[in-house]
C-alpha cells in the first residue's frame, strides 16, 4: 500500500495572474466591460495568456484603488492618467501610511512617470506623442491577435 505524502500548499505570490476577466469582474462587482476600458484607457495592464486578459492579486488592489478614486473621490480617467505621471497612487487617493507602506499594487509599469519641468511645452508634447504611438501599437497588437484568434476557427 503507497503511502501518500502531504504537499504543503505554498501561498499564491501576488503577482501571479490567476483570474479571468469574468472572475476579477465578478469579485471587483463590475462589468468586465469596465475593466476593459480601464485597459483601453491605459490605467491597467493585465498579463496576457494567448488572448485571455488575466489579473493578479496586485492588478485587483489596484484596480479597486481606481474605483475608489473614481467614485468616491471624483477623479475622472484622464485626470487619474496625468496625476500617475507625477505621484504615486497612494499619494493621488491619499492612503493611511501603514497602507501605502505594505501596498504591493504595482502601477509604474502601467504609467511610468517621466518627470519634466513645468511649462517645457516641447517635453510635454513629445510625451504625449510618445503615448500616442504607444497606445496605438496595443491597439494594433490587440486588433492582429483577435483576427488570429478568429481566423483558425474552423
Amino acid at each position: 500500500m503507497a503511502v501518500k505524502k502531504n504537499k504543503s500548499l505554498e501561498p499564491v505570490s501576488k503577482d501571479l495572474p490567476v483570474y479571468s476577466i469574468g472572475v476579477a469582474a465578478r469579485i471587483l462587482d463590475v462589468h468586465p466591460r469596465t475593466l476593459r476600458i480601464y485597459e483601453d484607457e491605459g490605467l491597467i495592464k493585465p498579463h496576457r495568456q494567448g488572448a485571455r486578459r488575466m489579473f493578479s492579486q496586485n492588478d485587483m488592489q489596484w484596480i479597486a484603488c481606481l474605483r475608489s478614486a473614481i467614485h468616491e473621490q471624483g477623479i475622472s480617467i484622464p485626470g487619474i492618467r496625468k496625476l500617475l505621471r507625477f505621484a504615486t497612487c497612494y499619494e493621488i487617493v491619499e492612503c493611511p501610511e501603514q497602507v501605502s507602506c505594505v501596498c504591493e499594487a504595482v502601477v509604474d509599469r502601467v504609467i511610468p512617470r517621466k518627470p519634466r519641468l513645468v511649462g517645457d511645452k516641447q517635453a510635454a508634447e513629445r510625451i504625449a506623442e510618445e503615448e500616442k504611438n504607444t497606445r496605438s501599437e496595443e491597439r494594433k497588437k490587440g486588433t492582429i491577435a483577435k483576427q488570429s484568434g478568429t481566423g483558425e476557427a474552423g
